[in-house]
């Protein structure tokens, strides 16, 4: 691996902490997976579908526990930055058609099951799962309750806040869901505009205001850097306004401009963009800020207050993650429903159908709708193991691992740049060498 000699950046004069990581070009621009799985889903095929799903379902042992995934592929409004399987909601008939094939999966999956397992977490994502009408989703968490042992497991909701009412927060409330996540990305009206989500500070303080009015406190924010017209200053401001609200978590992504593969992004002006420099510099910045405010940094883009039971699990060296991200949960199970929805074993992973309209048809024909998926291999879950737990934790032990001589001169180069310290038995990533925890990941696969 050839990566040019380091440069340090600069001081960020707004941030009072600690700001030592390498800028590091040639490594900055190389396309690496985000790493929620190993194998990344780009090792997904066809040849593993429903059959193996199925067969999957039929070997998990009698009280299990489990996590539950339900998507929503809609929204009310379309941002253009967004990579998520979403379309508009439109029609009401089209989105009662897509709950009640939803319905049908999760009675089918259940009667397969047969009340094997127990359900400790259900996690709502989308698209916008607050595109559906409140009572909708009143009933769809009811139809998993009701279906699968779930004795008040922990339920988790994404939220637009620009399609949020005080409907929904009763609703909310009534389901006992226990946490929310408000997609914020920026509080910036320029940048804001640049994207196609117009939200003022003001909606963002209001939803969750009702939200810990209904006695829901642990409330998460999603912000993102490197957005057109986005500054230093912009992401800064975000910043301080977004933790004045106390937000229990907050998670930092970096915006992928991928116009060719998502068709909505081509709104968004690449010249617009800030360059690979500056980008840099604000992930730096978001990282020295949110740490001097108190947040503990979970893997390399979540935050956490120290009182969270993300930031209790890191410290504990008990962090999972998965396709929801950096977690607690400690299932080793997720079932996955809906459009696109991934479900994930210790030895299998499948994901559904992403078109809304074929799903449906799989589900009303009395088909299980996986589209594609993978099988791991003794090698491939010893892998999987070693970078969780190097993303999670920034160290992992090397126990097992049969490096090529190309893979330990990725390694040995790492170190030479300061990025991680490794012996015989285990790796472990700097702090320098957070920012870059993916391209490391990616050295032991």
């Amino acid at each position: 691996m050839a990566v040019a000699e380091h440069v340090k950046t600069p001081a960020i004069a707004s941030a009072t902490g600690r700001s030592d990581w390498p800028y590091i070009p040639d490594l900055l621009t190389q396309p690496v997976p985000r790493y929620t799985s190993y194998p990344p889903a780009t090792a997904f095929h066809p040849a593993i579908a429903a059959p193996e799903y199925q067969q999957a379902l039929n070997d998990i042992a009698p009280a299990t526990e489990v996590s539950i995934y339900i998507h929503i592929p809609f929204c009310q409004q379309i941002c253009w930055y967004c990579g998520c399987n979403t379309g508009a909601a439109g029609r009401k008939e089209r989105l009662d058609a897509y709950i009640s094939a939803l319905e049908s999966e999760l009675s089918a999956v259940a009667a397969i099951l047969g009340g094997r397992v127990r359900v400790r977490h259900i996690a709502f994502g989308g698209g916008s799962p607050n595109a559906i009408e409140p009572v909708q989703f009143v009933r769809l968490a009811d139809r998993i309750t009701t279906l699968f042992d779930a004795t008040d497991p922990a339920i988790s909701v994404e939220i637009d806040p620009r399609s949020f009412t005080m409907e929904w927060a009763l609703a909310l409330a009534a389901c006992k869901v226990s946490r929310v996540s408000l997609g914020v990305q920026t509080l910036s009206p320029h940048v804001q505009s640049a994207i196609g989500r117009v939200q003022p500070a003001e909606l963002i303080e209001s939803c969750v205001a009702a939200l810990r009015l209904r006695g829901i406190g642990d409330i998460n924010f999603d912000l993102m850097y490197g957005l057109p017209h986005q500054q230093l200053a912009d992401l800064e401001d975000t910043i301080d306004q977004a933790a004045a609200m106390l937000p229990s978590r907050i998670a930092l992504f970096g915006y992928a401009h991928l116009p060719q593969m998502i068709p909505r992004q081509r709104r968004i002006d690449g010249n617009l963009l800030p360059d690979l420099n500056d980008r840099f510099l604000q992930a730096q910045l978001g990282y020295n800020k949110l740490i001097n405010m108190g947040y503990v940094p979970v893997g390399f883009d979540h935050f956490a207050l120290p009182e969270d039971s993300l930031a209790i699990a890191a410290e504990k060296g008990n962090v999972r993650r998965n396709f929801q991200g950096f977690t607690e949960d400690a299932c080793q199970i997720l079932l996955g429903f809906g459009a696109s929805a991934i479900s994930q074993f210790p030895d299998l992973i499948v994901q559904n159908e992403k078109n809304v309209g074929r799903y449906r048809e799989l589900i009303n024909g009395g088909q299980l709708p996986i589209a594609q998926g993978v099988s791991l291999s003794d090698a491939d879950k010893k892998t999987a193991q070693k970078i969780e737990h190097l993303l999670c934790n920034l160290n992992t032990d090397l126990n097992g691992l049969q490096l090529s001589s190309e893979q330990n001169a990725r390694l040995a180069e790492f170190c030479r740049l300061g990025l991680i310290k490794q012996n015989e038995a285990s790796l472990h990533i700097t702090e320098s060498g957070r920012h870059y925890s993916r391209y490391i990941a990616q050295a032991l696969t």
